[in-house]
């Protein structure tokens, strides 16, 4: 008997567990990178990696130019390069994959702002929580013992490409809502050409002259991360999950990413030597905690109701 849409085969499994180790050990890529490159140089090696060779095969997206544009700035000079500066003046990789998740929050207030969408009751007890585990970190940021692990800019730099990634998220549903039979994999690789000259002309105006091709003697190991940055988590990770949302209701694909700072943590733990303080682990518990509120506390709410 063939499944129903809504039941989960063990590929779909496998695939949502595979996107979840990728995505979450994509940070430790990302560290490995910005050993040789800067962030501007990273930024543009990632997309330059990201859509070769697709962008020779596949079609550019039957949309307005503006929506490729927006979301080409807002998810790629926007998140990406400031989570690269993150992760260059202060930030583990352990700590950058929970801090990011509060784009979860970020989406849901730019939503309600500029889309007027429904604000729950449990989404407003997450956002609580959110922003109190963000205080933890902001303590330990400010706390000298930590300077190497967090570092004020670096979370502030951290945060600020949370709340770029909920701007490409909302880009992304206008661009949906506005686009019928709107093709995710074409839109990915062609936005994925915006960012490159932005990074490369951030890159000619911001770094060291010494270091503008310091990239050419860049050792194997860092061409490797990019490629895994640019191809298996941008890609590969973007397929499988949009094809499991395209399979699945978003509440049943969504819960999964809730793995992505557990298996960041623990591979910037085991493959960086990254610690992590008292102040740190509280607020890690109170983000996913906030998470988890946000994704099943409506399901309790509307049990006891």
């Amino acid at each position: 008997m063939k499944p129903s849409p809504s039941a989960f085969t063990t590929r779909d499994l496998l695939s949502a567990l595979l996107v979840v180790i990728i995505w979450g050990t994509n940070f430790v890529a990302m560290k490995v990178g910005l050993r040789e490159l800067t962030p501007f140089q990273l930024g543009a090696a990632r997309y330059v990696f990201a859509i070769l060779p697709l962008i020779f095969f596949v079609r550019p997206p039957k949309l307005a130019p503006k929506w490729v544009i927006a979301y080409g700035l807002s998810q790629g000079v926007g998140q990406f390069g400031l989570l690269f500066l993150s992760l260059k003046v202060g930030m583990s990789a352990s700590l950058a994959s929970v801090i990011l998740q509060t784009q979860v929050f970020f989406t849901a207030i730019f939503g309600f702002m500029l889309l007027k969408e429904h604000t729950s009751r449990a989404l407003m007890a997450g956002l609580l929580l959110a922003a109190v585990g963000l205080g933890c970190f902001a303590t330990s940021a400010m706390q000298s013992g930590h300077a190497i692990d967090i570092t004020p800019g670096g979370f502030v730099l951290c945060l600020a490409g949370a709340a770029m990634w909920a701007v490409s998220n909302i880009v992304v549903r206008r661009a949906q809502k506005e686009t019928p039979n709107f093709d995710v994999i074409s839109f990915i690789v062609w936005c994925g050409a915006v960012p490159i000259i932005p990074f490369v002309l951030l890159s000619l105006a911001f770094d060291d002259p010494t270091t503008r091709w310091t990239w050419m003697a860049a050792p194997p190991v860092t061409w490797v991360a990019v490629a895994y940055i640019g191809w298996i988590s941008t890609i590969a990770g973007y397929a499988m999950w949009t094809r499991l949302l395209k399979r699945h209701p978003v509440n049943r694909v969504a819960p999964f990413s809730l793995g992505v700072p557990v298996v960041g943590i623990a591979s910037g733990m085991l493959m960086l030597g990254d610690t992590i303080g008292a102040w740190q682990w509280a607020g890690t518990a109170l983000i996913v905690a906030a998470l988890i509120c946000t994704m099943f506390g409506g399901r309790w709410l509307d049990r006891q109701a």
